[in-house]
């Protein structure tokens, strides 16, 4: 009764909470629109990096108060950590969970709330997360290609263009933190946080659109990739994926396998996807893996090419425009990570270069000799009959590395009419026993603004995990196929050329066939009569037609 209790108490805190943070979230957006930058480009940094800080402070608290015991029974931890000599300070610092930010004294909410009616509040304000920007420089920066460090926190009053409203601007935004703390939940997984995460950034990372990097994967589809990639216990691996955008693939794996035990890479062209991935990290434990994350062009300038990964996950862009670097990268260097080749420019229609097949293959090159991937692909790739999509098939059935491939229903993306499959590799998978599986006909249509979207229910969800990891073939679903099948049905990935074709037969008595035969001799009589009927009328009325001049 008591564990029940329990339970239901948590999940009540859990309910709360989470609507708590989402008004956090509104209110913030509220504070945007109300001084001209609602649904502006720089809304996004404002609404992350404010509500970044407000989980840093409230993270720093939680930390030093399991460090120090006075601190825990304080009624106010900033107003008595106050106290603490320069020296006891820095020793506090140096005690701290090496993933944790750290703070100075005049960094904490408190100090810019309570100096908040100071002349040049906003330059102030800017200054301070400056500050811990550069003081957590080493944690916290995300990398460029060449090497160069994206610190934490812009100047965010400087998005204002009217600098006589950005006091007030950053004022509002202050007060909306100070009633709010996030100490209550540090302990909660990656379910919560993904909820959290997902509200935050929903309108600023559409499905499609844009460079690559800019996708988001539904989280069914990346709890499909993680559960099938994770089938058991496994420790100190590195993951990876060449196009992460928000990172939703990599925290979905790094969760299957568990953050503790895995080092996350990454790279994405995208500034902005690349701020979201850090989040996401700082939000689910994965603080250090925030020196991996690149953001570059990971096609022609790929940061992390002498590593080989254990695991890699990707939903990469299907079709762009990259007829400005395509040539770049047909070079001599490449002959080997662009095995089956590099797409030509076309003629018209750049934007339908198939981008997705270079990821593809750097993602093969980039796998390490028990390398597992797991890659969201059209589902027309899985069938080609020639063409670099045939050659990449080729090499995965005669290099004897593929697991299986699962295509989904379709609108499972909201904005994108393509279907969808899901292509798995195995580097370890020599003997075969491939699973291919048609989850097509899964799901519920629902309408998701202009668009219809399918949603896998968690019992769906299931179904497809337990019959890939279990390797079940079942009637008009799944196969389970070796490699020279595969061969004989010219390298074909689809689960429909190779389900067995049944014929029912029913049994029924010499007199039952005789009467059946009548009843259809019958049918046809009439329907020549009534053709024979159509005929002339049709005669008839050509009769009648007259040239009129």
């Amino acid at each position: 009764m008591n564990m029940l209790m329990n339970i239901t108490e948590k999940y009540m805190l859990d309910k709360n909470f989470s609507t708590q943070t989402k008004q956090l979230i509104d209110n913030l957006k509220g504070i945007c629109a109300s001084y001209g930058l609602g649904n502006d480009g720089n809304e996004f940094k404002i609404i992350t990096q404010v509500f970044l800080y407000k989980f840093m402070n409230d993270k720093f608290g939680y930390e030093i108060k399991k460090l120090d015991p006075k601190l825990k029974n304080s009624e106010n931890w900033e107003k008595a950590i106050l106290g603490y000599s320069d020296k006891d300070y820095e020793m506090l610092l140096l005690k701290m969970n090496p993933d944790s930010a750290r703070l100075k004294r005049e960094h904490f909410l408190s100090n810019l709330y309570n100096r908040q009616q100071q002349e040049e509040f906003a330059k102030f304000f800017d200054d301070t997360l400056r500050d811990i920007a550069i003081f957590n420089n080493d944690i916290f920066s995300v990398k460029t290609g060449t090497g160069a460090k994206i610190i934490l926190f812009d100047e965010l009053s400087n998005y204002i263009t009217d600098s006589s409203q950005r006091d007030a601007f950053c004022r509002a935004l202050i007060n909306q933190l100070v009633n709010f703390s996030f100490e209550q939940i540090f302990d909660q997984k990656f379910d919560f946080f993904s909820t959290i995460f997902e509200y935050l950034i929903k309108d600023y990372n559409k499905d499609g659109g844009g460079k690559y990097a800019e996708y988001y994967t539904p989280h069914a589809v990346a709890k499909i990739m993680a559960s099938i990639l994770v089938d058991g216990p496994t420790q100190n691996v590195t993951c990876y994926d060449p196009a992460a955008g928000s990172g939703t693939l990599l925290m979905n794996l790094a969760h299957a396998i568990g953050e503790d035990r895995c080092t996350i890479y990454s790279q994405d062209i995208s500034q902005k996807s690349s701020g979201m991935l850090r989040l996401n990290l700082i939000l689910n434990n994965l603080v250090h893996s925030i020196q991996n994350i690149i953001q570059g062009n990971t096609l022609k300038s790929p940061y992390h090419i002498g590593m080989k990964f254990d695991y890699i996950v990707s939903n990469p862009p299907f079709k762009l425009d990259f007829s400005d670097f395509r040539n770049d990268l047909d070079t001599k260097a490449n002959n080997e990570r662009f095995f089956a080749g590099i797409p030509k420019i076309p003629n018209k229609k750049l934007e339908s270069m198939a981008i997705y097949l270079l990821f593809i293959q750097h993602i093969m090159y980039s796998l390490s000799a028990k390398g597992k991937a797991a890659i969201v692909v059209p589902t027309g790739f899985i069938t080609a009959q020639h063409g670099i999509e045939l050659k990449i098939r080729q090499k995965l059935i005669d290099g004897k590395m593929l697991r299986g491939v699962v295509s989904m229903p379709s609108n499972i993306f909201a904005t994108t009419g393509t279907n969808v499959s899901v292509l798995f590799i195995d580097r370890e998978n020599t003997k075969g026993e491939i699973v291919l599986m048609d989850a097509s006909k899964l799901g519920t249509t629902v309408k998701e603004g202009k668009n219809q979207k399918t949603l896998l229910s968690p019992e769906e969800e299931q179904q497809i995990i337990d019959t890939f990891n279990k390797r079940e073939a079942k009637e008009d679903f799944s196969v389970v196929v070796s490699y020279d099948q595969i061969k004989e049905k010219n390298y074909s990935f689809s689960a429909g050329q190779y389900f067995e074709v049944k014929i029912k037969y029913t049994d029924i008595t010499p007199e039952q066939f005789a009467k059946k035969m009548d009843e259809h001799k019958k049918n046809l009589d009439e329907l020549f009569v009534e053709s024979k009927k159509l005929e002339g009328e049709i005669k008839k009325q050509l009769n009648n037609v007259s040239y009129d001049k």
